[in-house]
């Protein structure tokens, strides 16, 4: 994942687990604030009524964006490794 595509108010999920904030691979977040000219982001672990229970910077690869719509053919998938 190159720094570029991840924009903010993006919806992620983590592709690591990090305990110290118990948080795990999987969990969907929302990028809040672009970091260090886009190397970093912080992002925002929100419950199902919208209460923020965690907020975290991370690393890009530490996360991929959830689409929403179909991608299109033209595009090239890009696999994220942790």
């Amino acid at each position: 994942m190159t720094k570029n595509t991840v924009k903010l108010l993006d919806i992620v999920a983590l592709t690591v687990d990090l305990t110290e904030y118990n948080l795990y691979r999987g969990q969907v977040g929302t990028v809040v604030e672009l970091l260090a000219g886009g190397a970093a982001f912080e992002v925002e672990f929100s419950d199902r009524n919208g209460r923020t229970y965690e907020s975290v910077s991370l690393r890009p690869e530490q996360i991929m964006v959830l689409h929403f719509e179909p991608a299109s053919p033209d595009s090239v998938p890009e696999m994220v490794t942790a």
